[in-house]
């Protein structure tokens, strides 16, 4: 959300609140568990540690871009990319912590640098370009999608309602006409509202479409099966009978 100005206000803030809640977690987590596996394949805590906080550098790429109006990539390369992850991967508690926190410090200074004007200049991304004004808001998604990939207390549980409510529409949106899902019905019990997924299109010499699949559940159990971060075994369907979902990119 933008302010008058052009300013996206609210998200830099929930950016920061983000920061503030993960670092609390990771002030509490020993040496062992900073490499004990993550909830992503292949990644340790660590890996995660240090993917977060390379990730405030590219986005304060993005908006040096903007605000020079000479785009910059996020990355370098993809191969920067990783080899930055996994550089900081092995560090303990204490170096995560303190990349994590100056990092979080220089995406703020980054938002804060930014002259009203710069938030409409387009930035480019590997998805396709969005106006700057977008930034803030990838790195509050960025920030409460890892925290929880941690696995450690934060769960999707303890998302913001504004956080579940604009993911639940983003990605219901992204899904919509998904030609490699079949037709999904979720309903989100908390606001009685409808979603249909997936492919409906009628097969050659069928009568009907096929029947959707139907699932509920409350906002926050949709967006984390939606997202990849829960097997849906809460949305009344057996975990087994439900589709692969595409990943987010």
């Amino acid at each position: 959300m933008t302010t008058p100005s052009g300013i996206p206000a609210q998200t830099i803030a929930q950016a920061a609140e983000a920061t503030a809640r993960l670092l609390r977690s990771v002030e509490e987590m020993t040496p062992e568990q900073v490499l004990q596996p993550s909830v992503l394949p292949g990644w340790t805590r660590g890996h995660v540690l240090s993917h977060i906080s390379r990730n405030a550098d590219a986005l304060c790429n993005l908006l040096r871009g903007a605000r020079t109006s000479q785009p910059i990539p996020m990355y370098p390369s993809p191969e920067a990319r990783d080899r930055g992850i996994e550089d900081g991967a092995r560090r303990p508690p204490a170096d995560q912590l303190a990349d994590l926190r100056a990092s979080g410090l220089r995406f703020t200074a980054a938002c804060e640098a930014m002259p009203p004007e710069a938030w409409s200049i387009p930035v480019p991304h590997r998805l396709g370009p969005f106006p700057a004004f977008g930034v803030p808001y990838k790195r509050v998604s960025e920030v409460e999608y890892h925290h929880v990939d941690l696995g450690l207390d934060y769960t999707p549980a303890h998302w913001p309602t504004e956080f579940v409510t604009r993911e639940l529409a983003s990605l219901t949106e992204r899904l919509r006409d998904a030609s490699d899902l079949p037709p999904l019905l979720l309903h989100d019990s908390d606001t009685d509202t409808g979603y249909r997924l997936g492919s409906y299109g009628v097969e050659s010499g069928s009568a009907q479409a096929p029947e959707p699949l139907r699932l509920s559940g409350p906002a926050g159990a949709l967006v984390a099966w939606l997202s990849g971060r829960a097997d849906g075994s809460s949305l009344g369907v057996p975990a087994a009978d439900l589709p692969a979902l595409p990943p987010l990119g």
